[in-house]
Parts: C-alpha cells; sequence; structure tokens
C-alpha cells in the first residue's frame, strides 16, 4: 500500500517545521486504512493525513503526533 517515501526539498522542509512525512501510497486506499498501516508499520500516532492526487500518483502527507518525531522515523527510512 505504501510505495515509497518522498525526499524531496519541500518533504524535508515539511519534516522540520510541521513534523509531517510525505508517502508515495496507493490510488486505491483511502486515509483511514493509510492511516492504520503507517501506525501498524512504524509504531507511532498519526494525528492527521492529507492525501494529493496528482498525475496517476497519489501522495499523502501524514502529521505525527508531538511525541513521534517525524525526523526520528525519517532518519530510520534513510531520508536524512
Amino acid at each position: 500500500m505504501i510505495i515509497r517515501p518522498i525526499a524531496t526539498e519541500k518533504a524535508v522542509k515539511l519534516i522540520e517545521l510541521e513534523n509531517t512525512l510525505l508517502f508515495e501510497v496507493d490510488r486505491r486506499k483511502n486515509k483511514t486504512k493509510i492511516k492504520k498501516e503507517i501506525e501498524k508499520l512504524f509504531n507511532v500516532k498519526v494525528e492527521r493525513i492529507r492525501t494529493h492526487t496528482r498525475k496517476n500518483k497519489k501522495l499523502a502527507y501524514i502529521k505525527l503526533d508531538k511525541k513521534n518525531p517525524a525526523i526520528d522515523l525519517a532518519t530510520k527510512l534513510g531520508m536524512m
């Protein structure tokens, strides 16, 4: 369901300023399914999800709870 993490300049800025990670996800999945998978895979608490579909790709902006720093997860994923 999660295809890959996105590590652009904008994504890194989101990690640092808003505690938000950016992933490319399967277009057929909805926000609740994405949230459950992120929480299960990475053992974090998700506060909010925004999705954006463009050029046949679906991007999910995942805002983590303040107790779970996004920079720690990004480091584990090799984004930083």
